[in-house]
């Protein structure tokens, strides 16, 4: 029987990339995203990618759509996700909002809308960042969202042990797709969309709760976490300077 997956995000960047190689790999699969037309051009490269379109972040039009399923996924990752960036440490509330609700609130809703349908067996992968693992300038924002949707995930697969659904966590450093395209800083060790859906695959194959695309740089960044915070503020210092000398 080949896999059934849903995957949130999927008109983009890596959530399109898994959408595509498991559909390739002849898994059913559910390509859930607000871009309509995107969806259809997905749509096009294999017939065994059923697009549904809603956005996470409006409740009801969430549950709505995860209630109306072609069938029930084994596999589902929540992969939806925005950034925006804060300048010279200046809080922009609405800006905050809007990050809060993709990144954190638009996981709730999925979480919400699917939990009636999970089984012993299934499980569920969210898609965090390696940036919640350590404070860096400009992303107050898009980190504390990834540092929010972690947490949650932890505490879930605690309280859903007993039912037998599990919860792997990714957390990718930086991958060249639409979302990072719009930074104007050094991205070290920048990996591909297809590498990092090869490295999350395979790591969901495997069950594992905690998957880090690419392994060299997310290591070298939870290394660092591991710092006194007043020495990675040091560090943090150090990168702005050099970001202000590269421009």
């Amino acid at each position: 029987m080949s896999l059934k997956v849903l995957i949130t995000g999927a008109s983009s960047g890596i959530g399109k990339q898994l959408a595509t190689d498991y559909a390739k790999e002849g898994a059913q699969v559910i390509a859930c995203g607000r871009n309509q037309q995107a969806l259809h051009e997905l749509q096009q490269i294999a017939p065994n990618i059923t697009p549904l379109a809603f956005d996470v972040t409006n409740t009801d039009d969430t549950k709505k759509a995860l209630q109306c399923l072609p069938f029930e996924p084994e596999l589902w990752i929540l992969n939806a996700g925005v950034c925006e960036y804060i300048d010279n440490g200046i809080i922009d509330s609405d800006l905050i909002s809007r990050v809060m609700a993709v990144n954190f609130q638009g996981v709730v809703n999925c979480i919400e809308g699917i939990q009636p349908l999970l089984r012993a067996g299934n499980r569920v992968a969210i898609v965090s960042s390696i940036a919640g693992e350590l404070a860096m300038p400009r992303a107050e924002a898009y980190g504390a969202s990834k540092v929010a949707i972690t947490y949650l995930a932890r505490a879930l697969r605690v309280a859903w042990r007993p039912s037998h659904v599990d919860i792997s966590v990714v957390y990718p450093g930086f991958v060249a797709t639409p979302l990072t395209a719009q930074n104007t800083f050094s991205m070290p060790m920048m990996i591909s969309a297809q590498q990092a859906s090869l490295g999350i695959r395979k790591g969901l194959a495997k069950g594992k709760p905690h998957i880090y695309v690419p392994r060299v740089f997310t290591t070298m960044i939870r290394l660092i976490a591991l710092l006194p915070y007043s020495w990675q503020q040091r560090l943090m210092k150090n990168l702005i300077r050099e970001q202000g000398s590269n421009k």
